[in-house]
């Protein structure tokens, strides 16, 4: 016993108008959507709001683990607390490349540490990320918050990559495609019925 799939238009329909390059084109540019250097943006922006913080950022470990590099930050203007300055001089970014769990550190004015919170964000596709915020004193509560925010932007960040991707497929799809006119999808139509 074999079965049969029909692949194109069910017997009976009609393609409109606009036809399939018009249908490709609008799933193109709903993938496509603001991208992910623009969610990296949102994500680090809403941490600082979540956390009610002055500072944000996210930060990135290198495959060996041996460094990690700032992706985006998000900072008042002037940066008064000198957190940017406090981030590249110091050994922060160093412990949180040999970490794998959250770091909290307590402010403390007389030696210009700001408050900091860094915790993971689970990221399938890359290597180890954080997200952190800095400019206050952080609990237990902040860093579970945080834990659970990072969770949700990391899920985001991987279906925003995934979204790149099946756009740039798309697009190669549609570069490549004939798409019949109306008048020739309606024959074709009409071929398929009879």
């Amino acid at each position: 016993m074999s079965t049969i799939q029909q692949i194109g238009p069910a017997s009976g329909s009609v393609l409109p108008d606009g036809g399939s390059g018009d249908r490709l084109r609008g799933l193109i540019e709903t993938f496509a959507g603001p991208g992910a250097d623009h969610l990296v943006e949102q994500v680090v922006a809403a941490a600082a709001a979540v956390c009610s913080a002055g500072y944000a950022g996210l930060v990135e470990v290198g495959p060996v683990a041996e460094n990690a590099r700032p992706v985006h930050m998000h900072a008042p203007p002037g940066d008064p607390l000198a957190v940017l300055r406090w981030l590249r001089d110091g050994t922060v970014l160093t412990t949180l490349a040999a970490r794998s769990d959250p770091l909290r550190l307590p402010r403390e004015e007389r030696t210009g540490q700001p408050g900091f919170l860094a915790v993971p964000v689970p990221l399938a596709s890359r290597g180890q990320a954080y997200l952190w915020v800095a400019g206050r004193r952080f609990d237990h509560r902040d860093e579970d918050l945080l834990v659970r925010f990072a969770t949700a932007a990391g899920r985001a960040l991987e279906a925003a990559q995934g979204f790149e991707a099946a756009t740039r497929m798309l697009r190669s799809v549609h570069a490549f495609a004939r798409f019949p006119s109306g008048r020739e999808a309606a024959a074709q139509a009409r071929v398929l019925e009879g």
